[in-house]
């Protein structure tokens, strides 16, 4: 076969097909040298060809296609300025066998080619017509398709002619012109061109079809927003943008950089769609950016991390709170499941207890101790369900719930969650906030809730809630069911004494700029002020008191800049500071006495030793019952009246002094109620002292309740009771056996000095005490 030598022209951006003419102008040397071989050499043919990647900008041999175009130079014109304008008519395809001098760029680049086999084409005219006929449909449908190829078509006699016209006049694209020069065989080149017609044929009638129904649909409305597009190109021409435009160029980078999930991120394109093409002045705008701010500012997919050191967790939780050991197992408990297996649903703890014993605070204390962020609601008074689900869109100025509210603060979606008071909700034709929690902290149904306002599913399965409330029978049933209970009973006074001197008294001193060093106050002075100047369950008022005699020292210091090394705080500088005392306890009497017995007392503010006084006088049998009794605990007199009378001769009491006279049972201090079945056993044995005239030892306190035969049953509380009876003096307590295990919560100084003893039995007691 034979081969031929030719120089190169290498165009940009352009492709030469044959039977196709361009006009080049050149303006350099090498160009020129070019023209002058190819017309003293090569009578005036050229190889035209074009990089395979238009963008490479340096000329290698992988660069360069093997299929080139031969081509006639023409109509040669020499310009004033020296450079050289002319035609180039492509002829045929050649194949390429090699270049040369494709490294030295200031030499001219040649080329040897090859003639290419011609293809065998059946039923070519068949071909043809077919060709031309879809053309011609194109043509005069298509408005912008010129007719001028008309004629040129007309006078090819061969398909491969054929192709390299219209690809000429229909492709514009280099790329896809480059997709045609490299097809050799014209059969496949006219399957590629039916296919393009077919393709320009469906784009018009879908782009008329589009128009028609624009057209059609036009109204006054976007009529005015096609007026304010071109009123915003025209200003972003001048660069004088609206403020509304910046904001949604700015709301569509929030979007595009949001960690959420495609649902989220739909919904968001959707509303920022409909807010762009909003008139500036309708209410609907300001609608649509607060829900998208919202939608924005929500922690889809951020979690923290929680702190893997469950001995640093634990210690951390330590510093902060006293005692508390339940709570704080279970929170190492739960990061230890979490950590092995990785999965664990939030716990919903509820911490029961009454005011001031650190309900708040710990939860808090949890969130810092795990690395979490912390969000707190109250919902004490709520009556609207609205409050926790949030207001439907619809209406004017509507809101999510707190729930998610409080999401959007926490910045994570993982944070602990304290709902405080949930015992103080009320329900009225509003809604019940109640059943509104019962989703929210059901591990079952929390990973899809939904607010109302944001009408989105978020997850709130990661999410550690905590409860708080006071009294656990407030609590809808439905609710505490789903709750983990843990109860936080008050503190006894020596737990108090250790959070006054660990934790109050280094705070209160760091806040008011002295060293904690520098007040000495003695253990018993603290409880002085504990047992005289306050009564509560937790520690509030004992800091307030704490905090009266330290602002008062510093006051001193200050205004007559006393210099001293340390103050010390005893009895007489304790009534300085904070006045006469306020609280009396009740003490033992001195002498025992008959009908007289010390029972025990259970109190939100702690344990307290309760007298009971019992006296008879003629009269019809009555029992007459004073002091604020409750009706359990009138019951527990009625119970202990009816056993020694069933049981009188065992006690040796004469049946007719139960008949011929009223006895008459009394509580001191009437101004407070008093009720409960504990004192069943005390009201018992007063009963049998007033009636066999025998003296009860006055430092013997007894708890638990009777029956009507005399078994002694279990009573709660027995840690603060036995704290109360030893303030007041008591030597000796008589408790249920049942309540043997609740021995180990009793502080160790109560046990060093009171003895306990247990009886299941009334009978029993007189035993021991000599009554029978």
């Amino acid at each position: 076969m034979t081969k031929i030598n030719l120089p190169v022209i290498l165009l940009r951006g352009i492709v030469l097909l044959p039977h196709s003419i361009l006009k080049l102008e050149f303006d350099n040397g090498i160009n020129n040298s070019i023209l002058d071989i190819a017309h003293e050499f090569h009578n005036d043919e050229v190889l035209v060809i074009s990089p395979t990647d238009i963008l490479e900008e340096i000329i290698t041999k992988d660069t360069l296609p093997n299929i080139g175009v031969v081509a006639k130079i023409g109509n040669r014109i020499e310009l004033p300025n020296g450079n050289v304008r002319l035609d180039v008519k492509g002829l045929r395809r050649v194949q390429i066998v090699e270049y040369l001098n494709i490294a030295a760029q200031d030499e001219i680049l040649e080329s040897i080619v090859t003639e290419i086999l011609k293809t065998e084409i059946q039923d070519e005219q068949v071909l043809i017509r077919k060709l031309i006929k879809e053309l011609e449909i194109c043509i005069k449908t298509i408005p912008y398709f010129s007719n001028s190829i008309l004629s040129l078509i007309r006078e090819s006699k061969t398909l491969n002619k054929l192709t390299d016209l219209i690809a000429t006049h229909l492709i514009s694209q280099p790329e896809k012109r480059m997709e045609y020069l490299l097809t050799l065989d014209p059969s496949i080149r006219f399957e590629m061109l039916l296919e393009d017609l077919y393709k320009e044929k469906q784009m018009f009638q879908i782009d008329r079809n589009l128009d028609l129904k624009v057209k059609k649909e036009i109204d006054s409305t976007q009529k005015e927003f096609l007026l304010r597009e071109k009123i915003k190109l025209i200003k972003e021409e001048l660069g004088d943008s609206s403020a509304k435009e910046t904001e949604v160029d700015e709301l569509r980078n929030r979007i595009a950089s949001l960690e959420c999930n495609d649902k989220i991120k739909t919904r968001l394109e959707t509303e920022l769609r409909r807010f762009e093409n909003s008139v500036s002045t309708s209410p609907e705008v300001n609608i649509l950016r607060t829900y998208m701010e919202w939608l924005l500012e929500l922690p889809w997919e951020i979690e923290t991390e929680d702190n893997k050191n469950l001995k640093k967790v634990r210690e951390e939780l330590d510093k902060t709170h006293y005692g508390l050991d339940s709570v704080k197992d279970r929170i190492v408990e739960y990061l230890a499941v979490k950590q092995k297996t990785n999965s664990l649903r939030g716990p919903i703890l509820c911490l029961v207890g009454p005011p001031g014993v650190g309900k708040t605070s710990l939860a808090y204390s949890i969130a810092n101790s795990i690395g979490r962020n912390f969000v707190k609601i109250s919902v004490g008074g709520v009556n609207d369900e609205a409050e926790i689900m949030g207001h439907r869109r619809t209406y004017v100025g509507a809101n999510p719930g707190r729930i998610i509210s409080s999401m959007k603060k926490a910045k994570s979606n993982n944070p602990v969650f304290l709902i405080d008071e949930v015992d103080k909700m009320t329900k009225d034709y509003k809604g019940d906030p109640a059943s509104a929690l019962l989703e929210i902290l059901d591990p079952e149904q929390n990973k899809y809730f939904s607010d109302n306002y944001i009408e989105e599913e978020f997850d709130l399965s990661n999410v550690m809630f905590v409860l708080t409330a006071n009294y656990i029978d407030d609590i809808p049933i439905p609710l505490k069911d789903r709750l983990e209970i843990i109860d936080l009973t008050g503190y006894t006074e020596y737990e108090k004494l250790d959070i006054a001197k660990k934790h109050l008294l280094p705070k209160i001193c760091l806040e008011h700029g002295i060293d904690v060093n520098f007040v000495e106050f003695k253990d018993e002075i603290i409880l002085e002020i504990i047992r005289n100047y306050t009564k509560e369950a937790g520690v509030r008022e004992l800091e307030r008191k704490l905090t009266t005699i330290i602002r008062k020292i510093v006051t001193q210091i200050v205004v007559n800049k006393i210099k001293a090394n340390k103050v010390n705080i005893d009895n007489k500088a304790l009534e300085k500071y904070l006045g006469n005392k306020k609280f009396q306890y009740n003490k033992i009497n001195s002498k025992k006495q008959i009908g007289v017995v010390n029972g025990l007392a259970y109190t939100i503010y702690g344990g307290d030793t309760l007298p009971i006084e019992v006296n008879y006088y003629q009269g019809t049998g009555k029992l007459v019952l004073t002091g604020s009794l409750g009706e359990v605990m009138k019951e527990s007199a009625s119970i202990a009246l009816s056993y020694i009378k069933a049981n009188s001769k065992d006690f040796k009491i004469d049946v007719k002094k139960l008949k011929e006279n009223d006895i008459h049972v009394h509580v001191p201090e009437g101004a407070i109620k008093k009720d409960g079945p504990s004192a069943g056993v005390a009201v018992t044995l007063a009963l049998v002292s007033a009636l066999t005239n025998k003296k009860i030892p006055n430092d013997i306190a007894l708890t638990g309740e009777i029956t009507l035969r005399g078994n002694i049953l279990p009573v709660g509380g027995l840690k603060e009771k036995s704290v109360g009876a030893l303030r007041s003096g008591v030597k000796k307590i008589f408790i249920p056996v049942d309540n043997n295990s609740d021995l180990n919560e009793i502080p160790d100084e109560v046990k060093e000095s009171i003895e306990f003893i247990q009886i299941k039995d009334f009978k029993e007691v007189l035993n021991m005490l000599g009554g029978k």
